[in-house]
């Protein structure tokens, strides 16, 4: 068996018994009710980087899954380039949350993360069985990504204080 260490195979963690799933924190932000979102999710994106710090330190896959917006031709490292190049609302949250060369990434055409994805795949790779789920919206993309993923047989954990939605009373009700 090859060492796979330094080969394109070998990204590390190799294995990750707890992932850090990071949904749709590489975002522009640009739409009509963004303000609402953003005044909850600058805190929460504080809250989410120190927690990735912890996960890390500790060996854990760090995932960020991404809507595609629509763009079937789009890559997750030009989405982050125009979230930090571009002058968009969401600037702010993006250098917060900014991914490392070692995380993963997949992108998904809706709201479940692993919903016509590669997620569950590189979750069994990872021999991952709890799933740390955080990033926004809480009552949407988060909400159907941990249903899934209860629906797989994963553990799942929400950590209240690293999603946000429009509202503390849409994140508190989804979190119910």
């Amino acid at each position: 068996m090859p060492n796979t260490s330094n080969t394109l195979y070998g990204n590390v963690p190799d294995k990750s018994p707890v992932a850090l799933l990071l949904i749709e924190v590489i975002n522009d932000l640009d739409f009509p009710e963004s303000k609402l979102l953003l005044r909850h999710a600058l805190p929460m994106a504080e809250s989410l980087a120190s927690l990735k710090k912890r996960a890390k330190k500790h060996g854990c896959a760090v995932i960020y899954v991404n809507d595609n917006f629509g763009r079937w031709r789009s890559d997750f490292q030009s989405l982050v380039r125009h979230c930090l190049e571009d002058d968009v609302p969401g600037q702010e949250l993006v250098q917060l949350l900014r991914p490392s060369t070692d995380d993963y990434f997949v992108l998904k055409p809706a709201h479940s993360g692993f919903f016509s994805t590669s997620l569950d795949l590189l979750l069994q790779h990872l021999e991952t069985k709890t799933l740390i789920v955080t990033g926004i919206a809480t009552n949407i993309c988060v909400l159907f990504t941990a249903n899934d993923a209860f629906l797989r047989g994963y553990r799942v954990c929400v950590p209240r204080d690293c999603v946000a939605a429009n509202s503390a009373k849409l994140s508190r009700a989804a979190l119910e």
